[in-house]
Order: C-alpha cells, then structure tokens, then sequence
C-alpha cells in the first residue's frame, strides 16, 4: 500500500471512486499523518452513526447537510465548517446535493485498504 500521495492532485484527471448510497470520493493528499478527501453526496444520502479514533475537521464546499455529533444536531451549508473529537458518534444526511472536503488525523488506514465503507451503504447500490 502506498504511504502518500503525489504531490499534486488534478482532480479532474481523477474519476470519483463510488462507495455505494448516492456517495463517491476521491483523495486530495495523504500520508502518515492527515488525510484529505473530496466527498460528493446526492441529496437524500446518508453516513450512517459511526465513530473511529481520528480527529477529524470538515469543511462544507456546496450543498446542505444535517450533521449530528454526540447526540447534538446542526444544519451544516456551504462555507461552514464542523470539528469531530476522536471517537464521538456522529453521522450526516444529505438534504441539498453538495460536496464536502473531510480531513483526517491520523490517515484512515481503512480507506487506503480498499475495504468497503460500511457507514456509507452498500458500495453496489446507487
């Protein structure tokens, strides 16, 4: 497995990698330490109650979203940024077709594995 990225990410030389439930990615930078990843949502998608050892910092580039971090919901537009503590509960809706930038600390070993992304759905459907 290959432990960083290259140093310049062309997103649109990059087809989005579909992870099931109306939701894709691609990544924009990684190594040991961080992670950066472009997710795209349809409207209606959803990332279901989850929690994992990284902190993770959220950046919302278009759309609408209801996000619910231990236990507190906030409605989350375009321009707004959300913070997630290591190992707290949380999860999103998709209310308005929209992207969001997700950054990790560590790197999430998890998505460089290929594995399937059990909080996003089913990687088949759509």
């Amino acid at each position: 497995m290959k432990r960083f990225s290259e140093k310049y990410i062309i997103t649109k030389d990059m087809e989005w990698e579909e992870l099931g439930g109306g939701v894709s990615r691609k990544f924009l930078g990684y190594d040991n330490q961080i992670m950066m990843v472009r997710v795209k949502f349809e409207k209606g998608a959803l990332g279901s109650p989850h929690q994992h050892f990284h902190t993770q910092a959220t950046f919302c580039v278009s759309g609408k979203f209801e996000f619910e971090i231990d236990g507190v919901k906030q409605i989350v537009e375009a321009g707004d940024g959300v913070y997630i503590e290591p190992n707290l509960l949380h999860s999103a809706v998709c209310l308005e077709e929209g992207e969001l930038i997700d950054t990790f600390s560590p790197v999430r070993e998890d998505f460089l594995s290929g594995d399937g992304v059990s909080y996003f759905g089913d990687k088949n459907s759509k």
